[in-house]
């Protein structure tokens, strides 16, 4: 029966050392300083070093990679405090030198529900007011503005979220349809 016990005080002292030990596996990563919209580019000031047990479970971006971050501009908005992974830097889904951003609120059914994603491209449609119904003989063809997902907002408590679009030079355009609230947007195929 002491053996027993004196096996067991082994065992368990083996296996709170193997604790402390791999929770002293630590790895500098990169950690956000403070919030960064999405299609904002990232300076060194954006980011911190934080370190982190390793685990394979988690992607963070290393330390090291510090230097190639700076100057990328994340596809999602990035909240201070969160760790940095690749999947946020998305290629193609933040706004380039030569776009502009513009932000439109989509009540439910003026867009697919759930589905749009940063990097989607869709087309903003203008939609008709009523005093456009109304007087209507012949129905024209819509007029549309290509764009990009840039970010989505999580939906408020009637559904509607803020879609921001990136586009290339209707910007002025778009936003002034958008005040009216006449656009509905058209996710075009996602590329395979």
């Amino acid at each position: 029966m002491a053996a027993l016990c004196i096996a067991l005080a082994v065992l368990a002292g083996l296996g709170a050392a193997a604790a402390v030990t791999s929770a002293g596996d630590r790895v500098k990563v990169l950690a956000i300083a403070h919030d960064v919209p999405a299609g904002q580019a990232i300076t060194d000031s954006d980011l911190i070093v934080a370190e982190v047990s390793a685990d394979a479970a988690l992607a963070p971006m290393r330390a090291a990679d510090r230097s190639s971050v700076v100057g990328k501009r994340p596809s999602v908005d990035l909240r201070k405090g969160g760790l940095l992974t690749a999947s946020q830097l998305g290629a193609g889904t933040g706004l380039g030198d030569a776009e502009q951003q513009v932000g439109v609120q989509v009540k439910p059914g003026q867009a697919p529900a759930g589905t749009l994603a940063p990097g989607d491209t869709v087309l903003a449609v203008t939609t008709p007011g009523q005093a456009d119904q109304a007087g209507s003989k012949s129905e024209a063809p819509p007029q549309t503005i290509a764009a990009k997902v840039v970010s989505v907002s999580p939906p408020d408590a009637s559904g509607t979220v803020v879609v921001n679009l990136a586009v290339q030079s209707d910007g002025p355009l778009l936003a002034s349809r958008a005040s009216t609230g006449h656009i509905a947007l058209v996710r075009q195929p996602r590329s395979n």
